[in-house]
């Protein structure tokens, strides 16, 4: 078994071993649930690519806003205005940017999440008490997908499978999640970053 799928077994059993049953969450549940999910804050486990790990903080303000503070190097990955920024602490160049739009991420932070449109919602799986659906951009399947794990009761986000445009895959494993919470607007100000980091 290679690293990387030694790393992400853990994960995946969590997500695929899910045998269809009754009791499932519906679509327009799991919609209502993202839309009046505003802010939140959780700490999170990422489990990369190349089957590295790394721990942090995440901040979400829908619409469009996410901030993901890694504690384990002090990366930083900021959405704001639609872009994407990571910035990389051991690196003189400026932040890697590119469109939101481009990330399945995109997809929860809409400013308003209606997983019944059709060829959103590819794939749904359930147990006893987690639902997973799978999902992508309808206009833009290339763009990859995302899957999101449910607890069923209450219904809260779990965790999150991205898979990009290249087949790589990303997990994120949130814990502690905190809904209706007071977010500065400087969390998610790239410019107000970019200045900070210029001093």
């Amino acid at each position: 078994m290679t690293l990387l799928r030694f790393a992400l077994a853990p994960v995946f059993a969590l997500v695929l071993a899910v045998p269809a049953m009754a009791g499932a969450l519906s679509l327009d549940q799991i919609s209502t649930y993202l839309n009046g999910l505003q802010t939140a804050q959780a700490d999170f486990l990422q489990v990369n690519a190349d089957g590295s790990t790394s721990k942090g903080v995440l901040y979400i303000k829908r619409p469009g806003r996410v901030r993901f503070e890694y504690t384990t190097d002090k990366t930083l990955v900021m959405a704001s205005g639609g872009q994407v920024a990571i910035f990389d602490p051991k690196s003189n160049q400026p932040a890697e940017q590119y469109p939101l739009a481009r990330t399945p991420l995109n997809l929860i932070l809409a400013p308003t999440v209606d997983l019944g449109r059709a060829k959103m919602v590819v794939g749904q799986e359930s147990d006893a008490t987690t639902t997973t659906i799978v999902a992508q951009d309808p206009e833009h399947p290339e763009y990859g997908t995302i899957r999101l794990v449910f607890s069923n009761a209450p219904v809260a986000l779990k965790q999150w499978i991205i898979t990009d445009d290249s087949g790589a895959k990303t997990a994120v494993v949130l814990s502690d999640l905190k809904s209706g919470v007071d977010l500065g607007a400087r969390l998610f100000s790239l410019s107000a970053e970019l200045d900070a980091r210029k001093k």
